[in-house]
């Protein structure tokens, strides 16, 4: 399947100079977004995945059906107020700014294996920060998945070594 098809562009959001790749026609489509999930879980099916992380708010609409048809549980990475219990916290630097995530500190079971699932890989400062909450609670990353990298980016550089899938390069 051509997923890129079901990739919107838009030029100049959130500013300019900024190209946007849009998956949300993806997951609109059924049988799209069920190609797409199921190439991670392919991918992630040998990998002894214990637990699947996605950050807000597209890695949890992909990272939740990965989870279940690998039949093990989601931990969900929020922005900072988000998760009601105790937290972890790791800042990082993104393609226009600053933000800061956040997981339950009782998320990750030391040794767990950890499948990190988001739609978009840019510039690298979200994976990067999500693999350091994912050590912080002595998580092993396994991998990672990503339906689209902006190769330009280089955000590949912040997976330091870790084993990871795309299914679209731009």
């Amino acid at each position: 399947m051509e997923l890129s098809e079901y990739v919107a562009t838009i030029k100049d959001y959130p500013q300019p100079g900024i190209v946007f790749r849009d998956v949300t026609p993806l997951m609109a489509d059924g049988n799209a977004f069920n190609y797409a999930c199921t190439e991670i879980v392919q991918y992630a099916r040998d990998k002894g995945i214990d637990l699947v992380v996605g950050p807000e708010a597209r890695g949890f609409i992909i990272g939740c059906p990965v989870a279940y048809a690998l039949g093990v549980g989601f931990a969900p990475v929020r922005k900072p107020g988000k998760l009601p219990r105790e937290v972890v916290e790791e800042t990082y630097e993104k393609e226009y700014g600053t933000d800061t995530l956040t997981i339950h500190a009782d998320a990750i079971k030391p040794g767990q294996r950890v499948l990190i699932v988001d739609d978009l890989l840019a510039t690298g400062g979200t994976i990067e920060a999500t693999i350091a909450l994912v050590e912080k609670l002595g998580g092993v990353v396994a991998g990672a998945a990503f339906i689209i990298e902006l190769d330009e980016l280089k955000g590949r550089e912040k997976l330091k070594g870790t084993d990871y899938k795309v299914l679209l390069h731009y």
